[in-house]
């Protein structure tokens, strides 16, 4: 769940939207102003669609100060939180390390609904203090904030895995069994039985005439189904994985290209006539850059006459690359990370090979056929 429209950084973590948050919103907006219009319709409708913009944002404040929580947390103890993406579910903080320990599994899951529930003691506790009506608009607004953000701290400490609430389930299994794959495969399988029980009462609700909303909650069990199976088949990628070496997986036959051949007859000489996706890009005898089609494709088709392989590759010095001795776990953690499909495989400043996804892909689906 990648940021699409990025907004800034925040104790120098990326906070980003996905495409789908823009749905979410705007259903908060027309639930809010429904709401509010069939219990205080005296407001007048300018009132109450201000009121209900400012409410939706101030409950993505609070999803945002949930995700926060948890990546501080990580970061405090030495694991890198690349971004924070808000979408149609609500957030994601994007951790890139797994925790080290049951401990700090526990406190990393656990202070995203404290957090919800203290936001949400404070908006009630606010909306006590003011002392209004409830047909006041400052009231109305903390006393929905208030209530939200209870139940988001009560929906995640649900003990389905990968709801917080499965991690804190995850920490306990793992502090008392000391195994943490054991405890990830456990969570992972409650979390499985969660997501079905979520899919069946919301079909249930829907029979019932409760409409979209049953369809909403089944929804959201079908996306806890696909997240907890996807961390159970984790478990399993992590085992076919272990001991495996870069220099074990990598192609050695990395056809070479002169960085000052024309992009056309490239396209038509190389890359079409042998269907393989990564070149190596050599001028005077040295490694100076890799050319894929992605970089081909950016280029208009009527420029490529008029251009050469080094006008558009990428250089070098741009790249990532592994040691041949360098784990496959690690070198599959650096191409998700940096979102590439490839990697030089580079010893004592030569190349020694190209690892690509398609390869690791391959090697995981060997391991999983033979393994039944």
């Amino acid at each position: 769940m990648r940021s699409q429209i990025k907004l800034g950084r925040i104790f120098g973590i990326e906070i980003g939207l996905h495409y789908s948050w823009f749905l979410i919103a705007l259903l908060i907006v027309f639930s809010l102003s429904s709401e509010f219009h069939s219990s205080n319709p005296q407001w007048g409708d300018g009132v109450i669609l201000s009121l209900a913009v400012a409410t939706a944002i101030l409950f993505f404040v609070s999803l945002l100060l949930h995700e926060l929580a948890h990546s501080i947390v990580a970061t405090s103890n030495g694991l890198p939180v690349k971004e924070i993406t808000l979408f149609a579910l609500g957030g994601v903080s994007q951790i890139e390390k797994n925790p080290t320990s049951a401990r700090l599994e526990f406190w990393m899951a656990f202070v995203g609904p404290l957090t919800s529930a203290a936001i949400g003691g404070i908006c009630l506790l606010a909306a006590r203090a003011v002392g209004g009506a409830p047909s006041d608009p400052w009231m109305a607004m903390l006393l929905w904030l208030g209530y939200i953000n209870l139940s988001l701290a009560a929906f995640n400490l649900i003990p389905g895995y990968p709801l917080d609430g499965g991690r804190v389930l995850r920490a306990i299994i793992w502090w008392k069994t000391g195994d943490a794959d054991r405890s990830t495969r456990a969570a992972a399988k409650a979390g499985q039985a969660v997501a079905l029980a979520f899919i069946a009462f919301g079909i249930f609700r829907f029979f019932g005439g409760a409409g979209v909303g049953g369809l909403w909650i089944a929804f959201v069990g079908w996306f806890l189904l696909q997240a907890a199976r996807e961390s159970y088949v984790q478990v399993g990628l992590a085992h076919a994985l272990e001991g495996a070496r870069v220099a074990d997986v990598m192609t050695r036959d990395c056809p070479m290209v002169d960085g000052w051949l024309n992009l056309q007859n490239f396209v038509e000489q190389e890359l079409l006539r042998t269907g393989r996706r990564c070149f190596v890009v050599v001028e005077k005898g040295e490694l100076t850059g890799l050319v894929t089609p992605h970089e081909i494709k950016q280029i208009d088709r009527a420029k490529w006459p008029f251009m050469t392989l080094h006008d558009v590759m990428r250089p070098i010095r741009d790249l990532r690359s592994v040691a041949p001795d360098a784990s496959l776990k690690s070198a599959l953690e650096l191409m998700s990370r940096d979102d590439v499909n490839q990697l030089p495989v580079i010893s004592n400043g030569h190349l020694e090979g190209m690892l690509s996804r398609a390869q690791l892909l391959t090697y995981l689906q060997t391991h999983a056929d033979l393994r039944g």
